[in-house]
């Protein structure tokens, strides 16, 4: 039983071996151009301080010119180093020491055994002087904003009111105290050591760092600087034939570049871009497959052979996609000669060159310089069949 069931998978294997070949071959073309990408590369290669051989570029747009990230980085640094530090006033605190202060003031001035017919005179002095600190401002230093001295200047809000001012125009706990002590003459020591010691117990900061309006204002300073310095009209030159590209043309590049590739990505519909490249890589592969059909019939014929070839195909455009969207620094770092040594070391010179610049050819729609990355990577292929011409076991590969 179990004999003709066996029998009966390799039937149906048999029958549809045909249909199955198909099917792989429309999944490759499904694989490979989902993960191609849907926009026009950049078509020109260069590199700063490298002689420009193409002809004079002029520009069909205009665009603005980037700074570079290092210019934005120091662009970013002192515009920060302009923004103050942001204190409030905070009335409710001035309202509750001065508050404090009176309550307890009658409590103290009985507790010291003081004359009742003084105590008006003292309170309503001591309590005036107090009052005119808290109107100055008493400050909460900060020491990360102590950076070239004790002194900084800051942004004080009051009332939503904002006013450019320096710690040294503002009292701080200690120097409150004593002006306080300066100020307030009392005609006995008790007297004066009482009140003394009352208003330093209600002497406290009514102008505190605001550190989430200060985040704001920092964060919105850093979204304002400019990326750019300056524009490219359109027609202008950005690049002569022979020129050697310095830092102001390789900037130009750049930005003319990241334009470019911003405005293909609005542009088009990615349906008919994606059907476009069903029909290019279906018409290559089916290339393909009639050359096996007519020259390789016994590769044709054996689906685990077909599926090598497709498997090894799509890695290579896949590993191509990747490159792309990672944008490495050059196509040249993708080993496409892999492909026609495998090839050729399990199966024949022939198919290896072949498939190898089927794949180049996919390959070469999509990268810059389309006719320089084609002719290095044929030749570059020709040259590692021919290297391996001598292999006669694949054991030696090892």
């Amino acid at each position: 039983m179990a004999k003709i069931k066996k029998n009966s998978h390799k039937i149906l294997y048999r029958k549809y071996s045909s249909n199955l070949k198909y099917l792989m071959m429309i999944f490759t073309v499904f694989i490979i151009t989902l993960f191609l990408p849907k926009q026009p590369r950049f078509r020109y290669e260069f590199e700063k301080g490298k002689v420009w051989m193409n002809k004079d570029l002029i520009s069909p747009f205009p665009f603005a010119i980037l700074k570079t990230n290092p210019q934005v980085s120091t662009d970013k640094k002192d515009a920060l180093r302009d923004v103050l530090p942001i204190y409030q006033f905070d009335k409710e605190i001035t309202n509750d020491a001065l508050e404090g202060f009176v309550n307890e003031f009658d409590i103290k001035w009985r507790s010291g055994q003081l004359d009742e017919k003084d105590k008006i005179v003292y309170r309503n002095i001591s309590y005036k002087l107090l009052q005119q600190i808290y109107q100055k401002g008493i400050i909460g230093l900060n020491v990360k904003h102590q950076t070239s001295g004790k002194n900084y200047d800051f942004s004080l809000l009051d009332n939503n009111i904002s006013k450019e001012k320096n710690t040294q125009d503002i009292f701080t706990a200690e120097t409150a105290l004593r002006n306080f002590k300066a100020n307030f003459k009392a005609p006995n020591q008790v007297m004066q050591d009482l009140i003394d010691n009352l208003a330093e117990d209600h002497i406290t900061p009514n102008i505190t760092f605001n550190e989430r309006l200060t985040e704001v204002i920092r964060e919105n300073t850093v979204n304002n600087v400019s990326t750019t310095k300056g524009m490219v009209q359109k027609g202008e030159l950005i690049v002569a034939k022979n020129d050697v590209i310095d830092d102001e043309i390789y900037q130009k590049l750049e930005s003319y570049k990241a334009t470019y590739e911003a405005q293909t990505k609005t542009i088009g519909s990615r349906t008919l871009v994606y059907l476009g490249q069903v029909v290019l890589v279906g018409f290559v592969l089916t290339i393909l497959m009639s050359f096996l059909f007519l020259f390789r019939r016994d590769i044709f014929s054996d689906n685990r052979q077909l599926s090598l070839i497709l498997i090894v195909t799509t890695g290579m455009l896949l590993a191509l996609t990747w490159a792309l969207k990672m944008n490495i620094a050059s196509l040249y770092y993708i080993p496409f000669c892999v492909v026609p040594i495998i090839i050729r070391i399990l199966f024949d010179t022939r198919l290896a060159l072949y498939l190898h610049m089927l794949v180049i050819l996919i390959a070469g729609f999509f990268v810059a310089n389309s006719f320089e990355f084609v002719f290095y990577q044929v030749t570059a292929g020709m040259v590692a069949i021919f290297s391996i011409k001598n292999f006669v076991k694949r054991e030696r590969f090892l």
